[in-house]
């Protein structure tokens, strides 16, 4: 074993988050760590790269006792670790992000070697399969090709044993398959992967043993290949969960939502479609398609260039956030925490802001009503908190989401759009999340649904809008979807050939 870590236990406060937890990595595998939000994935890991102290047990890498006391310690080691929120620095070029700290000087002078720097960058690159310009600024490039940045900078501190954080987040899928074929050719050559993501489909796809932890106890080891996406799940959660989502059975109404010919020059053009009271149509395409740029023009975020939303019948003017608010609209953010969440803000706070004229009057917020708005909304999401005052930063991501949810639905909107409402929460915290969107469209709540993963849109969605290149390529009624059939239009392909 090139890692192996027996009896691991830590507390915060008296709280312990983790105990006696065992982990184990081969040498040149790809190990899957998965389990809930809070369930003690992260702990774990910033005990074994020197972050955090460990209360008890024992760290062993490459067959030595390790206690590492800083993470540079750890990547001396050969261990390095590729966050979900990358550290690119926009403003640098590829090879000083790949050489910072590292820099090559001549000498003992402060000049560097920038030449040399940019070869070696260009060839490592390179051998990854990226073939960009060394000279080129980081922040140019798209979120695929900064990731593979980030696995070359871990490279070029001969790492080993490298760490990926939720890796293929934010990624589009052809994206995410060049970072698979690179991360196979590096498991070729010897290189050890600990791979933490909620995606089941590319678990199964690329790792070799899957570890779960659950309230930070080990739940179990599995191999890949004697397992399934049904027993995974129970150890994660300790229950089984039933239909990976729930039946949509219930008869829409009539048409809430009309969009005709809505166009934003360079962004996307000429879409139209509509939403039914208690239908959850969903946006698929691929990355770049123009998705987002859609809905966030439809809440006013972006102003069209052209084309009418019609709600209820009547032409709407939205102008702004505030004008999509006062016309029935609520919207949950692809970016919960720089877009959804005021995260230094307290569960109270962020719910209130979104709520100000249903709990206030002149201008002073009415407590009795805000408590009861927070009363409410948390039963009715089932917020796992330790109390209103409590900071939305320090919530897991599955009730981050939830919270995001609950501002909104206290607006009681008519039309509720989610993008990506499932990213980086766990396997129960999305059963929650289906479940309230079920809810949502039986009251007779129009849902808008941009999301990226396939199963999502085909297991949650009566009807699916698919985009290429910022095109409306095709509506597609339930009975005609199927991965296979979306993916053709999503990369382009003819109506009448598939």
């Amino acid at each position: 074993m090139i890692i192996q870590m027996e009896g691991i236990s830590k507390s915060f406060s008296g709280n312990q988050v983790l105990k006696g937890v065992d982990f184990s990595l081969e040498k040149g595998e790809i190990h899957a760590l998965m389990g809930e939000n809070g369930a003690g994935k992260s702990t774990l890991m910033k005990i074994l790269t020197g972050i955090y102290p460990k209360n008890g047990g024992t760290v062993k890498v490459k067959g030595k006792l390790a206690e590492y006391k800083h993470p540079k310690d750890a990547e001396n080691d050969g261990i390095a670790v590729i966050h979900q929120e990358l550290n690119i620095l926009p403003e640098l070029t590829v090879a000083e992000n790949l050489f910072l700290g590292n820099e090559q000087t001549v000498g003992n002078t402060p000049w560097l070697k920038t030449k040399e720097m940019n070869r070696l960058a260009e060839k490592k690159l390179a051998e990854l399969g990226l073939h960009v310009k060394p000279t080129e600024r980081a922040g140019n490039l798209s979120v695929g090709k900064q990731q593979i940045i980030e696995i070359a900078k871990a490279l070029m501190t001969n790492a080993d044993i490298i760490i990926m954080d939720e890796p293929t987040a934010a990624l589009t899928d052809r994206e995410i398959e060049t970072l698979f074929q690179m991360i196979n050719r590096l498991q070729e050559k010897g290189v050890s992967f600990i791979y933490i993501s909620h995606r089941m489909e590319e678990i199964f796809s690329l790792c070799q043993r899957i570890t779960v932890l659950r309230d930070g106890e080990l739940a179990g080891v599995k191999r890949v290949a004697e397992t399934d996406f049904d027993a995974i799940v129970s150890m994660m959660v300790g229950r089984e969960l039933g239909g990976r989502f729930p039946k949509l059975d219930n008869a829409p109404g009539k048409v809430k939502l009309e969009v005709n010919s809505l166009t934003r020059a360079g962004e996307f053009e000429d879409i139209s479609f509509s939403v039914r009271a208690g239908e959850i149509v969903g946006i698929s395409g691929l990355m770049g398609a123009g998705r987002s740029e859609v809905v966030e023009t439809l809440f006013g975020y972006r102003k069209p260039d052209k084309g009418t939303i019609i709600i209820d019948g009547k032409e709407a003017r939205i102008h702004s956030p505030v004008d999509a608010i006062n016309n029935g609209l609520g919207f949950i953010t692809e970016d919960r925490k720089s877009k959804g969440l005021i995260t230094e803000f307290s569960i109270r706070d962020n719910l209130s802001l979104a709520n100000l004229p249903s709990i206030s009057s002149y201008g002073w917020i009415a407590k009795a009503k805000e408590e009861g708005l927070y009363e409410r909304l948390m039963k009715q999401l089932g917020v796992v908190c330790s109390g209103p005052e409590q900071q939305a930063k320090a919530l897991s991501g599955g009730n981050q989401q939830k919270v995001v949810i609950a501002k909104w639905l206290g607006t009681h909107p008519g039309i509720l759009i989610l993008d990506e409402p499932t990213r980086g929460v766990d396997v129960g915290a999305k059963k929650e999340i289906y479940t309230i969107m079920k809810e949502l469209a039986e009251q007779g709540v129009a849902i808008i649904m941009v999301s990226s993963e396939l199963p999502e849109v085909i297991g949650m969605s009566s009807r699916v809008v698919v985009m290429f290149e910022g095109r409306l390529k095709a509506v597609l009624e339930r009975e005609e979807l199927s991965e296979e059939h979306i993916m053709h239009y999503a990369t382009g392909g003819d109506k009448n050939v598939r």
